[in-house]
């Protein structure tokens, strides 16, 4: 690991340590791109894998079946092997024209020159406050990234009878990590006519003996200190009172791009992504983009796909054999 701030300049900076950011940094160096540098605002690299206490990952990657955090510490030491360097505690703050960064760390501010900037920053689950359920603030209300978080890296158990909202994959990542620390859901709901991913999560739901309801979705939450019961409304517009001590909010995954939305670069205004030609190229040259920042949410092998791909366009573009367009 590295200090952000001992660098004025390198040749790919790549922010975000996830499965795309740290492939692409890994394919790089192995193209012959002498300085690659990861830089993540978290304390520890690999992204959200390393929240996931459970598999499957590593199958096609590794050839093997392994958990997130096993799989996350791949993901690391094989970009480390292959000389990346990686700034870990380092947020860049702004993009400038032509690859400039200013970036922050504990030390301080710095700016860093790039001569290409891969954006690999991933997506964040919808919290409560932009589905706009109301009620008041209190204790046993979580996201699934939060819910991983606190069971996996803090030895924490938020709530033990929570209702869990949404049916995407991972809905069934949720029900997975409840499972392992023995939280009983009393049931998932969905708005929609059907689940988002019909397999596995139907299955699983049933599996995990947790009742799926469809054609329902969460009005209020009702609760003092901690969360107490729900109000749900179901297809026929009736409205009815759920018991439990937590809600689980899960999926509805935006791309997690602020730093693109507050610069420069041009952004798809229908998914909040930065604008890409065919090979991953914004609108400024010196920037690329790969991983769930373009396509939430793919799973972890997409991304990591992604990002060697995008890193092979990227080395063929420092060597000036990268045609301008796809004909």
């Amino acid at each position: 690991m590295t200090n952000a701030l001992k660098y004025n300049r390198c040749d790919v900076a790549i922010i975000g340590a996830g499965p795309a950011g740290l492939a692409a940094a890994a394919t790089l160096k192995k193209q012959g791109i002498e300085h690659v540098l990861v830089l993540d605002r978290e304390s520890e690299a690999g992204g959200i894998p390393r929240h996931c206490g459970h598999p499957p990952f590593g199958i096609i990657e590794y050839a093997r079946l392994m958990t997130g955090p096993s799989y996350a510490k791949r993901l690391v030491a094989s970009a480390q092997k292959a000389g990346v360097d990686i700034a870990l505690k380092t947020s860049v703050t702004k993009l400038g024209f032509g690859g400039i960064l200013t970036i922050a760390t504990p030390k301080g501010m710095g700016e860093l020159k790039a001569k290409r900037v891969l954006l690999a920053t991933g997506v964040r689950e919808t919290p409560r406050s932009a589905r706009l359920v109301s009620g008041d603030r209190m204790l046993g209300i979580s996201t699934t990234g939060a819910l991983q978080s606190m069971v996996y890296l803090k030895n924490l158990i938020p709530f033990r009878y929570p209702l869990v909202v949404g049916t995407q994959i991972v809905s069934f990542s949720a029900l997975l990590t409840c499972k392992k620390a023995g939280i009983k859901p009393v049931a998932m709901i969905e708005e929609k006519s059907s689940p988002t991913i019909s397999w596995p999560l139907h299955h699983a739901a049933g599996l995990f003996g947790v009742p799926l309801f469809l054609n329902t979705q969460i009005t209020n939450i009702i609760g003092k200190d901690r969360v107490e019961m729900v109000q749900v409304l179901d297809g026929k517009k009736n409205t009815r009172e759920i018991v439990c001590d937590g809600v689980l909010f899960t999926g509805q995954f935006t791309p997690e791009s602020t730093l693109a939305r507050m610069s420069h670069l041009d952004l798809d205004y229908g998914t909040g992504s930065p604008v890409i030609d065919g090979f991953g190229r914004c609108s400024d040259p010196s920037y690329w983009a790969a991983g769930n920042l373009l396509q939430p949410v793919n799973i972890a092998f997409n991304c990591w796909r992604e990002g060697r791909r995008t890193a092979g366009r990227i080395a063929q573009d420092l060597k000036g054999s990268l045609p301008l367009s796809i004909k």
